[in-house]
């Protein structure tokens, strides 16, 4: 190219007036090469339960406690017995027997509450144990997943105050992450099962405390 010499200062200053224009572009294009973000959503929370293993673990795990669930189901009968006694009884029961059943009802709900709470108790660190159980090696499946994915950042939706509105079923990895976990960890079955606590009871059988009963 040949510049003459009237050209060559027009020519420098629209050099220094582009510089930084440039500079700008080409960052930019720059960020636009590089490839986005890759996101799922997984429900950490239901793929525990979901996993044969957290299946295997429920089950053994309302074995365990079904006796104490049906004592307190017992007191709670027996608590409801005695209310309808004093309802039948209100005009024919005299005042000492009144107040022996009163006695009874207010021990009995004390009774009952102390067995609720031991029992949540005690099932909460069962079901915290196999949670963490689980969870430590399905971290380990989850990572692999998501490198041979390409995914860099996984949310889980179960968690208190996540951030997640939407997630599209196609970024759901859920149902894959429990897939590859079962084939992982598979579990044993029949009598040389080990027993273990369950994450998640499917439907717990302590009863409400009662109210007291009434005179």
């Amino acid at each position: 190219m040949i510049v003459n010499s009237r050209n060559l200062g027009t020519m420098a200053a629209l050099a220094l007036f582009c510089l930084t224009p440039v500079r700008a572009v080409r960052a930019q294009n720059a960020a636009s090469a590089a490839p986005p973000a890759k996101i799922a959503v997984m429900n950490v929370r239901n793929a525990i339960v979901a996993t044969a293993e957290g299946k295997q673990a429920q089950a053994a795990l309302q074995s365990q406690f079904a006796p104490k669930q049906n004592e307190l189901q017992n007191i709670q009968k027996q608590i409801e017995d005695l209310q309808r006694r004093m309802s039948e009884g209100a005009r024919t029961l005299s005042d000492d027997e009144k107040a022996k059943m009163q006695r009874e009802g207010e021990m009995l709900s004390r009774r009952l509450q102390r067995g609720n709470d031991d029992l949540n108790e005690e099932l909460n660190a069962a079901q915290g144990e196999v949670v963490d159980g689980i969870g430590r090696k399905m971290l380990e499946v989850l990572d692999r997943y998501s490198r041979e994915n390409g995914y860099t950042v996984v949310l889980d939706t179960s968690a208190q105050g996540s951030p997640v509105v939407y997630g599209s079923s196609q970024s759901d990895i859920t149902q894959d992450i429990v897939r590859l976990y079962d084939q992982a960890y598979p579990v044993k079955t029949g009598a040389s099962a080990a027993p273990a606590g369950a994450p998640k009871p499917a439907a717990p059988a302590t009863p409400a405390p009662a109210k007291k009963p009434t005179q």
